[in-house]
């Protein structure tokens, strides 16, 4: 496309928004003045590329502008899940961690640099998101989400995304949310097999649902070891999950995928909600 066209097309964009403009109504001297509901033309022009999708609309745009959402764990999952929602313009976006910056992090951590070590991840991501698009507001919540907390951290969120690797806080996650009826996409990657899957509460099944208890010998990471890659691909996934719930797409419901990255085999497994479930029943 050349610039002309392509300025062309970006006035276009403008114009049909503010075609859609309606008159706010009058509000009282001591009332909030509305957002405006339209995008500005530099929103425009940095989504560009979401906005000619055929399944993306300004609709979809300002409804991710507006949304606030958790992630928990900003380590080989959370480093796409943060940087890809905050790249395509999520209005709030928090990040709970209690880990310091390792050198062994780094190798599939991307948000965090070598001089980072040492620094709480948190403060590491939320510099390196602030450049990427300074219109999203990064909230760092320097604390381990536990099932004491979890209620409280996901009070007011439209989504949540677990990026965390232990059965406990999954479990814990999981609950908060269904009890909150709070969106959430799960993720979990060691070695080189991964799983991905969407939740939405009370319409399909949670967590709990297709995992009713914890494996009693799962392997870390420490133990099976990971590629920085494999962590990308599945982090990305989620944040693709995550990106459908809030902009109204179909996103993954009653499944989840396991995707060995060895052999590039995918497999989409069927669930359903489990009566009796503790969490979402």
């Amino acid at each position: 496309m050349s610039e002309s066209s392509r300025r062309a097309f970006l006035r276009g964009l403008a114009a049909r928004a503010a075609e859609r403009v309606v008159s706010p109504p009058e509000t009282e001297p001591d009332e909030a003045p509305a957002i405006d509901p339209v995008l500005l033309d530099a929103d425009v022009y940095r989504y560009q590329r979401q906005l000619v999708l055929p399944e993306w609309s300004e609709a979809a745009q300002l409804a991710l502008r507006d949304a606030s959402v958790l992630v928990v764990g900003v380590g080989a999952l959370g480093s796409p899940v943060a940087a890809y929602l905050a790249g395509a313009g999520v209005g709030r976006l928090g990040i709970v961690d209690e880990g310091m910056v390792e050198l062994s992090n780094l190798h599939r951590q991307f948000l965090h640099y070598t001089p980072d070590v040492g620094v709480a991840k948190t403060w590491s991501a939320s510099s390196k998101l602030g450049f990427l698009n300074p219109d999203v507001l990064v909230e760092p919540f320097q604390m381990r989400l536990d099932s004491d907390n979890a209620a409280d951290l996901i009070a007011g969120q439209d989504l949540v995304v677990d990026c965390t690797d232990t059965f406990a806080t999954r479990y814990a996650v999981n609950a908060a949310c269904c009890a909150a009826g709070v969106p959430l996409v799960e993720g979990g990657v060691v070695g080189l097999t991964g799983l991905v899957m969407a939740i939405r509460p009370g319409e399909s099944a949670c967590y709990r649902c297709a995992f009713p208890e914890a494996p009693e010998h799962a392997a870390s990471c420490a133990e099976a070891g990971i590629l920085g890659p494999a962590a990308g691909v599945i982090g990305s996934l989620q944040a693709l999950e995550a990106l459908k719930l809030l902009g109204g797409l179909e996103p993954l419901l009653d499944a989840f995928l396991q995707i060995d990255l060895a052999t590039y085999e995918v497999v989409r497994v069927g669930v359903a909600r489990r009566p009796g479930c503790p969490d979402c029943e």
